[in-house]
């Protein structure tokens, strides 16, 4: 009820500046009420407030963004800002410093997904990253992700998650058993389009003693947006030392058939939203099917992720899909878990 009532007032008190400046012609000096749920207002695009009334400091994060919201809208202009977007923009700020602390204090882990044959034997896995928070459990990568890609902290958290997966590539190497498994690891775009890139993965590689033929990296479609010489150029030269690509979530995105025939790649990925209602016979079904038969025409091997049900295996199986990744195989698993998975499947 506060809230609401405050968006009232705010809808009123804007109405009577804008009937002011009409009468006038002149901005209206507005200040910053004495309320933690206001706002400040552009004068001349920008923003006069008076925030004596803030001991603590809480506020003026708030303020900061209004005034810049104003100085951006031009002259005249007012912008108000209220508890909600207070708590959004602390909320992001507290999660991007406890990431910090985080990959200092190794709170970090990986968990890997089995991908298998059509047979349901295991070629290998995908290492998806965790965060166990001290205070809130498992955090989603759903929510941590795309702030990393934002702040820039997906370099380090990614160049941890390469390494950690190579190490424990180079474990499965040594065991005769598991010497054959691959290793699947996300790059994201930013992380990719580093200018030591290349000489980060090779240098992992030589540290772990991970197999280079047994890496492979899957990179989205938003790399062949932009720079596609400079992304074939980083591919080809990994691809030379034994690195595979995979196309991840392919059919989400922007791929464009001119480019991805010029792509290095090895295999390319399903998503799992095509997969989910592959079933049901509309345009998911065809889409599969579509991808699948692409891949075979450019010579690439197809993998389906999000498999949950015999069903959804049995129809991508009968239209040559060639390996598969879900649930109905597994969840992802913790790095103990993995291992005796595999050890169990692959003897």
């Amino acid at each position: 009820m506060v809230a609401l009532e405050y968006r009232r007032l705010a809808r009123l008190f804007d109405s009577a500046v804008t009937d002011y400046q009409h009468a006038h012609g002149d901005p209206y000096p507005v200040h910053a009420c004495p309320s933690d749920q206001a706002s400040h207002t552009g004068r001349r695009g920008r923003c006069d407030a008076d925030v004596s009334w803030s001991k603590n400091g809480s506020v003026l994060p708030v303020h900061y963004l209004a005034l810049y919201q104003a100085r951006a809208a031009g002259q005249n202009s007012l912008r108000f800002v209220d508890l909600d977007m207070q708590t959004a923009i602390a909320t992001r700020a507290a999660l991007e410093a406890d990431m910090r602390l985080g990959l200092e204090r190794g709170e970090f882990l990986l968990h890997y997904q089995p991908q298998v044959d059509a047979r349901g034997d295991p070629t290998g896995a995908e290492a998806l990253v965790r965060w166990r928070h001290p205070r809130r459990g498992l955090v989603s990568p759903a929510e941590f992700i795309p702030l990393a890609e934002e702040t820039g902290l997906i370099l380090p958290l990614g160049q941890w998650v390469l390494e950690s997966a190579c190490t424990h590539l180079a474990s499965w190497g040594a065991r005769p058993g598991t010497a054959g498994l691959t290793m699947a690891v996300n790059v994201s775009a930013r992380q990719f389009r580093h200018p030591d890139f290349v000489r980060q993965v090779l240098a992992v590689l030589e540290r772990t003693g991970a197999d280079p033929r047994r890496l492979k990296l899957e990179l989205t479609e938003g790399l062949l947006i932009d720079n596609v010489e400079e992304t074939v150029a980083r591919m080809i030269a990994l691809k030379a030392q034994g690195v595979g690509f995979s196309l991840d979530d392919f059919g989400t995105g922007y791929s464009s058939l001119a480019y991805l025939k010029r792509l290095p790649l090895d295999q390319l990925k399903i998503d799992q939203s095509f997969v989910r209602d592959v079933l049901a016979g509309g345009n998911d079904a065809t889409i599969a099917r579509t991808i699948i038969t692409l891949g075979k025409s450019l010579g690439l091997a197809v993998i389906a992720e999000g498999v949950e049900t015999e069903a959804q295996r049995d129809f991508l199986a009968q239209h040559q899909c060639d390996a598969f990744q879900g649930y109905l195989f597994s969840r992802p698993l913790a790095a103990d878990l993995i291992d005796a998975f595999m050890g169990a499947r692959t003897r």
